[in-house]
């Protein structure tokens, strides 16, 4: 029974977590900084990925997709799909993108949020939706970014809580 536990210890960091990122994402902005909003949920979620892979994955990956398409009044499993598959691929490169530096990381997440955005840009094509310009690619630019100290930043919380 103690295992179980210390095997679920930090499930409400996690959940945390997830909440301010979602958070951040709704969080009323300028215009000119719309564009510049780094993609919250999807950092979190290739966070959590990477560090735990046991316990966070393509499912979750989907209920947060769920969440931030409810929180954007969005096609229904747009972001679902997208984040499924950012996670399925976080999954699978895990273990590499560990090892790599911090900068090289925050490449990784460069191309993980362009695959995001690329999914969510083609799903709205598919459905007839208006074409973004050029902005639209921004946030996996000020995503990678933010990477080093979103890092630093979950490391703490998952050390400082134990969350494992």
């Amino acid at each position: 029974m103690s295992a179980n536990i210390a095997r679920h210890h930090g499930g409400l960091i996690l959940l945390l977590t997830f909440i301010a990122a979602l958070l951040l994402q709704m969080l009323p902005l300028p215009d000119w900084a719309q564009t510049l909003r780094p993609d919250w949920v999807a950092l979190v979620l290739i966070y959590w990925c990477i560090a735990l892979p046991e316990r966070v994955g393509v499912g979750i990956g989907w209920l947060a997709g769920l969440m931030l398409d409810v929180a954007h009044g969005a096609l229904l499993g747009q972001n679902a799909l997208a984040l499924a598959v950012v996670a399925y691929l976080a999954l699978r490169l895990h273990q590499r993108i560990r090892l790599f530096p911090l900068w090289q990381q925050a490449v990784s997440v460069l191309l993980l949020i362009a695959l995001h955005l690329m999914l969510v840009f083609w799903i709205k094509g598919a459905t007839g939706q208006s074409a973004d310009t050029w902005a639209y690619w921004l946030p996996a630019l000020t995503s990678m970014l933010v990477w080093p100290l979103l890092f630093i930043v979950l490391r703490g919380l998952r050390r400082t809580y134990r969350v494992r």
